[in-house]
């Protein structure tokens, strides 16, 4: 028998039981798209991180408090801290670095902003005017934070956009007094509108000059110092030098931690790396479900035409007719059940990519190819009991079976 004959015997058994092929396609088609649609979230996830954190500036070394042993990845600051991180140690990496461009050391803390009336609470960031640029967050509308307001600490302040908006709608803030935990500060500045960044609303910052947020807080220590190198090809080199500045500093003791970003991003990866195949494996399972139920709907396929197999038999048809036939009928199954998923995972993509602006799914080639041949796997590899069961039966008895 030749192939094509084969193959078209196959397609109309499948077309003449129509609903129970579909039903049995049902599992691999489900596995498919729910293999393509996870891989693509995850790809998306990825893609998302990379592009917040590039976005935030490049070639960027942060240096928090505490000694952790990790290499990268978020932790929480002052967490193990021997001694703090002071604003001259940001002062002293920056004039004995000779591959740090700039820094800008960075006080954290929570406040209530208020203008007569209105009051909201807010994330105050103490900076530098070094951070509008290593940050890559910039002023739209007046003037960012400038060296005289942090050395004289004075009380000015600049704006998030959506600070802005909640407390004076559309008129100019510039100039106008606002209140800031009990203590009056000047309007100098409105910020460009960012939105959402890695969970934070950026549109939703206060900034101030450094030290007048130690004062503010009461504090005299920094929650980090973001260091921006100039080529990534010395990112190495500087980490090496800050670490031997600091050690100096601090009595001999590396109570610190460096962090780069290329150490964040590639542990941000590694985690949505691991839980992509996680997710991946799971919806395999489907597949392999979808086979048990090829698997199945073929027996009860050879049961159902016992004759028909005897009476090709008598005619000629060797074992490998019956077997090659069979088999194709398997995997027609399963191919025809992996293109209707792989249709189906890629429109859920991009249907979640235009549902979501923040983790926009991207289909990959290689979770297509993947879910497809496994797919096809499946149908060969749980398609070939029955249809060799089918091969091997005795013409004499199937022509007697009723």
């Amino acid at each position: 028998m030749k192939a094509w004959e084969g193959f078209k015997i196959s397609i109309e058994a499948l077309r003449l039981n129509r609903v129970r092929s579909a039903l049995t396609m049902l599992g691999i088609i489900i596995g498919v798209m729910a293999v393509i649609l996870l891989v693509a979230i995850g790809q998306g996830a990825k893609d998302y991180i990379t592009k917040e954190l590039r976005g935030l500036g490049t070639n960027l070394l942060i240096v928090t408090p505490g000694k952790t042993a990790t290499k990268g990845g978020f932790h929480p600051p002052m967490s193990g801290t021997v001694r703090k991180l002071i604003y001259d140690d940001a002062l002293a990496i920056k004039r004995r670095c000779s591959k740090v461009n700039d820094t800008a050391p960075v006080v954290m803390g929570t406040g209530k902003v208020k203008y007569f009336n209105l009051s909201r609470d807010a994330m105050i960031l103490g900076v530098t005017p070094e951070f509008e640029t290593v940050r890559n967050l910039h002023v739209e509308i007046g003037s960012f934070v400038k060296p005289e307001d942090v050395d004289l600490k004075n009380r000015v302040v600049v704006l998030g956009r959506k600070v802005k908006t909640e407390l004076f709608g559309e008129a100019n803030p510039l100039g106008k007094m606002v209140t800031i935990s009990d203590a009056r500060y000047r309007v100098i500045g409105i910020m460009e509108k960012k939105g959402m960044s890695l969970g934070f609303d950026i549109d939703d910052l206060v900034f101030i000059p450094v030290k007048s947020a130690q004062e503010l807080f009461n504090i005299d220590s920094l929650i980090e110092i973001i260091v921006s190198v100039n080529r990534a090809e010395d990112l190495d080199k500087a980490t090496e030098q800050i670490r031997e500045v600091l050690i100096k500093r601090h009595n001999k003791k590396e109570d610190f931690t460096i962090i780069s970003q290329e150490a964040m991003l590639s542990t941000m990866n590694t985690i949505l790396n691991v839980m992509t195949s996680v997710l991946g494996g799971i919806a395999a399972i489907s597949l392999i479900v979808g086979g048990i139920g090829i698997m199945n709907i073929m027996l009860v396929s050879v049961r159902e035409r016992t004759r028909e197999i005897g009476i090709r038999k008598a005619v000629g048809a060797r074992n490998r007719d019956i077997l090659a036939q069979f088999l194709m009928e398997s995997i027609a199954l399963s191919v025809a059940g992996g293109m209707i998923g792989i249709i189906l995972g890629i429109g859920g993509a991009l249907a979640f990519k235009y549902a979501t602006e923040y983790i926009p799914a991207q289909v990959t080639v290689w979770s297509i190819v993947l879910a497809f041949g496994f797919s096809a796997g499946v149908g060969i590899f749980f398609g070939v009991y029955p249809a060799r069961k089918a091969s091997l039966l005795d013409p004499i008895q199937a022509l007697r079976f009723e």
